[in-house]
């Protein structure tokens, strides 16, 4: 399966933006769906998650803030965030896998489909 991430751009803090990764060559049914996200400077890091068996999961830096999706027809999957701050600024990519470690969920490595990032950038 081939992963394309858009939706990226410029807002102030407080804003909205609505990520979107689509899904070709296959669907995501089966698979876990990640997002992460990289600023300059600094490491990947997890964001959410969505499980094949549609159960979400956040990491604390964005609980209440971000909401992962799942279109029905299982071709792509959405981040919406909502209150967006400075530091949420960074590349953020999508990322399958179908034999995900539950506990490892937030472990990039785990992933081996991936997108190419869309940058997100805050403005204070």
């Amino acid at each position: 399966v081939q992963l394309q991430a858009s939706g990226g751009g410029l807002v102030q803090a407080g804003g909205s933006l609505s990520l979107h990764c689509a899904a070709s060559g296959g669907t995501l049914r089966g698979y876990t769906t990640g997002w992460f996200r990289q600023a300059p400077g600094k490491e990947r890091e997890f964001v959410a998650a969505i499980r094949y068996n549609g159960y979400k999961y956040y990491d604390d830096s964005v609980k209440g803030r971000f909401t992962v999706t799942r279109d029905t027809t299982n071709s792509a999957v959405y981040l919406q965030m909502n209150n967006l701050k400075p530091e949420d600024t960074a590349v953020y990519s999508c990322a399958a896998c179908q034999t995900c470690i539950l506990s490892s969920l937030q472990n990039s490595q785990q992933y081996p489909y991936w997108g190419q990032g869309t940058q997100v950038t805050v403005s204070s």
